[in-house]
């Protein structure tokens, strides 16, 4: 069983501040973290069952869910993980195996912000051949939205609902059309933010 504690949606409560000199492009407000509660698509607690129903690319957001995925011999074409699961550091027994990918990029994303550096990481992730890793230093969690805006129909993104399991959704218009709204609606300099996201540097 999986009780999967990395959350998808909003992070902890600090904001842009020590980011280390990472370009924050947008920030959640604080009225926006409701909009994080609803999972955006059915929760599992057995990997095999979600693994069924999983379409290509397999993006993973979270420390907890790329160790469940791996472990069960499907690892994610792109992986986004920071240390943590629920604020706390993920204990050893459910520390992701980030040896073996064909890339691993580091990068700084403070807190409920989404960063140039992310951004641009995740895009190479779903765009190029081969596996990657972002190994991030603050939070990942807001990165299910732009994984789910950019990534090729049919792709699942995989992320943790706290106390619940692992969320798994099917990229299609809908799912699409929802992240997209949601990040219009973050605060800070969208028009850059999607020209990261479609290949540049923004």
């Amino acid at each position: 069983m999986v009780d999967d504690g990395d959350a998808g949606g909003p992070g902890g409560d600090d904001t842009a501040g020590g980011d280390g000199g990472a370009a924050v492009v947008l920030t959640l407000p604080e009225a926006l973290r409701s909009a994080f509660k609803e999972p955006f698509g059915p929760v599992h607690t057995e990997t095999e069952g979600l693994l069924a129903d999983a379409g290509e690319p397999l993006i993973a957001v979270g420390d907890v869910v790329t160790h469940h995925l791996t472990a069960a011999g499907a690892r994610p074409d792109a992986a986004l993980v920071d240390g943590l699961t629920e604020r706390e550091a993920v204990a050893e027994a459910l520390a992701p195996e980030i040896k073996g990918y064909d890339r691993t990029i580091e990068v700084a994303n403070p807190s409920a912000t989404l960063t140039v550096e992310l951004l641009a990481a995740l895009a190479a992730a779903i765009e190029e051949d081969g596996s990657t890793v972002v190994v991030v230093d603050g939070e990942e969690d807001l990165a299910t939205l732009p994984a789910l805006a950019v990534a090729p129909e049919g792709a699942s993104v995989v992320y943790g609902q706290p106390g619940a399991g692992m969320v798994h959704v099917r990229v299609d218009r809908t799912t699409r059309e929802r992240a997209r709204d949601l990040l219009s609606r973050m605060e800070g300099d969208h028009d850059r933010a999607w020209a990261v996201l479609e290949g540049g540097r923004g």
